[in-house]
């Protein structure tokens, strides 16, 4: 199979969450970031994420697996739009902003904007019911997890849904409207950012949070029992990192399910990503050949054993729907034959983090003389430290190995990263934007194992320096990546 045709070119990427842009929204830094990738030459901007999150913040656990995060809503956006006609959009939170908006769109919108939110609820009607649903019993419940509910709304009761959508008709009306607007604004993002040459890279994890709506719509495709709760969750075993293994806490699939739909769930929810994004990344793409299945009784992940996934199957069904998939593999950490074979057989580039490389012998898989055309090259990905903070954190052996393999250099750090990456044989170079900051270790992103003090980074303009669009640039020029499209 051919790899996608994002990967004909030598490219390079800057990694950045909407959230770490300096207003965390959608609104005109976004705009501004874009400018920034295209005069530097760089043609990927990678992210997390998009989905609405729980309280932690983490969008690797989201209330769903295709609704866009309101709180990523630019208000100045909604305001500037012809159905306000009053400056009634004042509110501490977002909900309330869309909430008045909505009210203004009902009573201005004209004949297009309403035939274009009835348009976008027909066609998103496959997960947007029983999302607007889902987040208006939980608002009603105290945000307590679906499985807690009464028992009415835990297992769907058709008339107890149907009593609620008409007693709550204008707030569901205004979740779909939410979206509605996200939808929108993520278009017009996207669209700027493709005309400036500029491709969107996304970020899909393998499993959902067992507190979803995507759960609470389609229990039969999880393990779980007759009260909704998990039978069996996920995880990975004891290693070098951790003798009790991670207990991850996401609920497993019912392969067996979703074979028997032939995919349709994977399907419906690929095809939400393809629209938001040019290529996507599969976070624990292990899981597709095998998961590490832990009793959701144990407290550890040391009970566990591993399960085998359909992967070849799915992918086969998704080919067959799609045709090209713009995939990426994240596969990092103890990947097994079969894994790298599923990878290799759908075409999809994995993984290389140049923080991984140095310290040990010259068979380390993540050093750039083992990197191959097919791969995607990091300095970091968000699960790692800045590459300043990571190199005065190196202890003295693996400092020397790396400046001996990178040879005589008086280029600082991290710089000197960044150019090991750019000239990588690697089709795809990603930076994180802490590192063309050239930001130390309290700047990263998040610190795998804790759930305090993440997913809050964010960067100010004055912080970037006025040398870095130039130079990133000139490197690209160098390195054989300046896309001219």
């Amino acid at each position: 199979m051919k790899q996608a045709h994002i990967f004909d070119n030598r490219r390079t990427g800057v990694l950045l969450h909407i959230t770490s842009l300096p207003n965390r929204n959608l609104g005109a830094d976004a705009y501004r970031f874009v400018d920034f990738l295209h005069q530097s030459g760089v043609t990927v901007w990678q992210m997390l994420p998009l989905g609405p999150t729980h309280d932690d913040g983490s969008p690797y656990q989201c209330l769903s697996a295709h609704a866009g995060n309101n709180k990523l809503l630019c208000e100045a956006y909604i305001k500037a739009q012809p159905w306000v006609h009053t400056e009634e959009l004042a509110g501490k939170k977002i909900y309330t902003i869309v909430a008045n908006a909505y009210k203004q769109f009902y009573e201005n919108a004209n004949e297009a904007d309403w035939a274009a939110f009835d348009s976008f609820c027909q066609r998103q009607a496959f997960w947007l019911e029983d999302y607007v649903l889902y987040r208006e019993i939980r608002n009603l419940n105290h945000a307590l997890p679906w499985f807690d509910w009464p028992v009415e709304f835990r297992d769907r009761d058709p008339a107890a849904l149907k009593d609620l959508a008409e007693q709550r008709a204008e707030s569901l009306n205004i979740r779909r409207f939410e979206q509605f607007l996200f939808f929108q604004q993520w278009n017009n993002l996207k669209t700027y950012a493709n005309q400036n040459h500029v491709k969107l890279f996304g970020d899909m994890p393998i499993f959902v949070a067992h507190d979803s709506a995507d759960v609470w719509a389609a229990p039969e495709l999880f393990t779980l029992d007759e009260t909704g709760h998990a039978t069996k969750v996920t995880g990975v075993p004891p290693d070098y990192f951790s003798t009790t293994g991670q207990r991850w806490g996401n609920p497993l699939y019912e392969w067996q399910a979703h074979i028997d739909e032939n995919f349709d769930w994977w399907v419906k929810r690929l095809s939400t990503q393809l629209e938001l994004f040019d290529l996507i990344r599969i976070d624990h793409f292990r899981g597709f050949e095998s998961c590490w299945e832990i009793p959701a009784s144990c407290e550890t992940a040391m009970e566990g054993e591993w399960g085998k996934a359909p992967g070849e199957a799915l992918f086969n069904r998704l080919v067959a729907k799609f045709g090209e998939l713009p995939l990426v593999a994240e596969d990092l950490g103890i990947i097994t034959e079969e894994v790298t074979a599923l990878r290799e057989k759908f075409a999809m580039p994995g993984m290389k983090i140049l923080q991984f490389a140095f310290g040990g012998d010259a068979d380390n898989p993540y050093l750039p003389h083992q990197h191959c055309r097919e791969s995607i090259t990091y300095t970091g990905t968000h699960d790692n430290n800045t590459s300043l903070g990571w190199y005065h954190e190196l202890d003295d052996a693996a400092r020397q190995h790396l400046h001996q393999y990178i040879g005589t250099s008086d280029e600082a750090m991290p710089w000197l990263l960044i150019r090991v990456a750019l000239k990588s044989v690697s089709q795809l170079a990603v930076i994180p934007m802490q590192d063309l900051l050239e930001l130390e270790s309290e700047h990263r992103m998040n610190i795998p194992g804790t759930t305090e003090g993440n997913w809050k980074w964010q960067f100010d303009w004055n912080m970037l320096p006025e040398y870095c669009s130039d130079k990133l640039r000139q490197l690209n020029q160098l390195y054989g990546r300046i896309i001219h499209e």
